[in-house]
């Protein structure tokens, strides 16, 4: 079995509850409704691609609960493979508690659980030798661990990088191994200069210089900027009513690896990750608005 991308990150339940107002110290609030969904960076992205018609599978980590549960049927409903997800028999699958009142403003908590238990040792290299492409996203020590010595195991296998702001934080020096070895880094402006200290232009050329192939720097309303130390393009955006904009990163990840994996110029790939995710913040959630392959074809 052959794969185009296999993402490797956090799997979490996102479980919203929008509120009346967020709650202060020593305040009472009411919730208005509850919902949930599967989430994570990494995921999103994954699903993004899997409804583009790209062949992908993830590694990450659940428990045997409803959570769980969750996650691992949403990504087979989507067509993505799920046989590098290790089940674990204790613990709970990761959930992210929100709390979002009328004007947008939201409060999140955290629970990673059996994601931070992630080891190298739990990962079938076999599997992880099927893709071309490996889709790293940010997660906690030990699987930071895992995801290095996956991609020294695995040196033919191309690495996109997500860093978000958990990896953007740790500075380059320690983010060094993953960039060194990364085809691709798919950064946003903030995070870049968390890791650079410099402005985008610059910034990029220090990820270059570091040993990435390309950097694509997402810069929200004003599209995106695609370097690899040749060619260098400033990418608009799509004009779009924006309704919510999570998970706009991880939709535009998902239109550049699909350029990437069917072979696109670089603006090309810009322009496909700038259309993912002009889609998926026209719709309230990081999933809804993914778009098919067929809606590609009005580019």
């Amino acid at each position: 079995m052959k794969l185009d991308v296999v993402g490797f990150g956090a799997l979490n339940v996102d479980r919203l509850h929008r509120v009346n107002r967020i709650a202060r110290e020593g305040e009472e609030s009411f919730i208005l409704s509850i919902s949930e969904s599967p989430g994570g960076s990494a995921a999103n992205t994954i699903v993004g691609l899997a409804r583009l018609g790209i062949r992908t599978g993830f590694i990450g980590k659940i428990a045997n609960d409803h959570e769980g549960r969750l996650l691992l049927k949403d990504f087979e409903n989507e067509g993505v493979n799920t046989d590098g997800i290790v089940v674990a028999r204790q613990w709970h699958s990761g959930l992210v508690t929100a709390f979002v009142d009328k004007e947008g403003e939201r409060a999140l908590y955290v629970h990673p659980s059996v994601n931070d238990t992630l080891t190298f040792e739990e990962i079938e290299l076999k599997y992880a030798r099927q893709t071309e492409f490996l889709h790293l996203t940010s997660m906690d020590d030990k699987p930071f661990k895992a995801q290095k010595r996956l991609i020294e195991a695995l040196p033919d296998i191309k690495v996109s990088l997500d860093p978000g702001e958990i990896y953007a934080g740790k500075g380059l020096g320690k983010l060094r191994p993953l960039v060194k070895r990364s085809f691709v880094v798919m950064p946003s402006e903030n995070e870049l200069k968390a890791l650079t200290k410099r402005g985008f232009k610059e910034g990029a050329k220090m990820l270059l210089h570091e040993g990435a192939d390309v950097v694509a720097v997402k810069l929200g309303d004003k599209g995106c900027y695609i370097t690899d130390g040749r060619e260098s393009y400033h990418v608009e955006p799509f004009e779009t009513k924006v309704i919510d904009t999570t998970g706009a990163g991880d939709a535009f990840c998902a239109g550049f690896l699909y350029g990437l994996v069917k072979k696109k110029d670089l603006h090309q790939c810009g322009q496909l990750g700038n259309f993912v995710a002009s889609k998926c913040i026209a719709k309230v959630g990081a999933r809804t608005g993914l778009p098919s392959a067929a809606q590609l074809k009005n580019l």
